[in-house]
């Protein structure tokens, strides 16, 4: 039986997009700590340089945050319509190489260059080609991951940023995932990062080492995820035509809560997260949802929808408040809540700015 050759897939990230396309238009920002965003009390950062990101300022903190963290960063409005537009320049470079482009975002996509368009030999001059044509064109500059999988070309894509590329081998990934620290693992956010490294799960060696009852004990429906990606598996194609349905945050407090100020501040945080992602990936929905799970793991779910996309953090915010206030008062301790955003309008979002200063 003849075993069929690898796939060959890169994953391409722009470098610190939005505020590099700012640096690139505005010669002044160059070399300067800058934020996307908006700088008033309750704004919140959408993008950082990597000037900025070296005094720790990151992409959804709060603005008051980040000033604090460095004086001297300089806040620029986000301008959409040029990261649009940038983001179909650097597509249409991508289709000179193969059909097969699943866009995570407008800065980052996997693409399928197995039998590339150009026939060029290896994944690796694919990869350092295309490289080079963005920055020859929009004059930015753009890091790319190449492996057999999409999980190891996306952890692979961050090994050499800002502007590099490194190689993930059949030969090599299933040691090198064992190296890495699990909060690196895509599917592994915060939570459940802390949640691994309380059961002692530090690397991909430790989640490798765990029975398949153990994480479904632990992890529930995502067993079988961590199961294979600690071995460095993933066997999911990429799909030109997937186009995702909703996007959610959930997260476990360390003791059951009663107090709905408590409860709220988690409501809160997962709507920030939620929102960084529309942002970023420019995907608006029309529907919340919140999860709340109680001390006797029993949940319930609460949503709405709304006429148009919730166009700003503001309105998602209060949006999940209503929802998670119409349980009150808790039949008992709150364990774990959770935001969901879903049916995504294909249009623009609603009537609010997308950058509007949240509560």
């Amino acid at each position: 039986m003849q075993t069929q050759a690898p796939r060959k897939i890169i994953h391409i990230d722009m470098d610190a997009f939005y505020a590099s396309v700012e640096q690139r238009d505005d010669p002044a920002l160059r070399g300067r700590p800058v934020a996307v965003g908006h700088g008033a009390a309750r704004g919140v950062v959408a993008a950082a340089s990597y000037e900025a990101r070296a005094f720790g300022v990151r992409s959804a903190m709060p603005s008051v945050t980040a000033q604090r963290k460095c004086a001297e960063l300089v806040f620029v409005p986000p301008r959409f319509e040029v990261y649009r537009a940038v983001s179909r320049q650097i597509h249409a470079i991508f289709a000179d190489y193969t059909p097969l482009i699943q866009p995570l975002s407008l800065d980052e996509a996997y693409l399928d260059v197995t039998g590339n368009r150009r026939g060029l030999p290896t994944a690796w001059a694919t990869a350092k080609e295309i490289r080079a044509r963005i920055y020859e064109e929009t004059r930015l500059t753009a890091s790319a991951g190449i492996s057999y999988n999409k999980f190891l070309a996306k952890l692979a894509s961050d090994q050499r940023k800002p502007d590099g590329q490194f190689a993930v081998t059949p030969e090599m990934g299933p040691a090198w995932v064992e190296t890495l620290p699990v909060g690196r693992f895509h599917g592994v956010g915060p939570v459940t990062a802390k949640r691994m490294q309380a059961l002692g799960i530090e690397t991909g060696a430790d989640l490798r080492a765990q029975s398949m009852a153990f994480l479904q004990q632990h992890f529930g429906n995502a067993a079988a995820w961590y199961h294979a990606i600690a071995r460095g598996e993933d066997d999911r194609p990429v799909d030109p035509d997937r186009t995702r349905k909703s996007s959610g945050s959930e997260t476990t407090f360390d003791r059951d809560l009663i107090d709905p100020a408590g409860i709220e501040a988690g409501v809160l945080q997962m709507a920030d997260d939620v929102w960084a992602w529309c942002e970023k990936a420019q995907a608006f929905g029309r529907t919340v949802t919140v999860k709340v799970k109680f001390a006797d793991f029993r949940q319930i779910t609460r949503s709405r929808s709304h006429p148009s996309a919730l166009g700003a953090r503001g309105q998602l915010r209060q949006a999940s408040l209503d929802l998670v206030r119409s349980i009150y008062p808790p039949r008992m301790g709150v364990r774990l809540v959770g935001v969901t955003v879903s049916n995504f309008d294909t249009g623009e979002p609603g009537d609010l700015p997308l950058f509007a200063e949240a509560m």
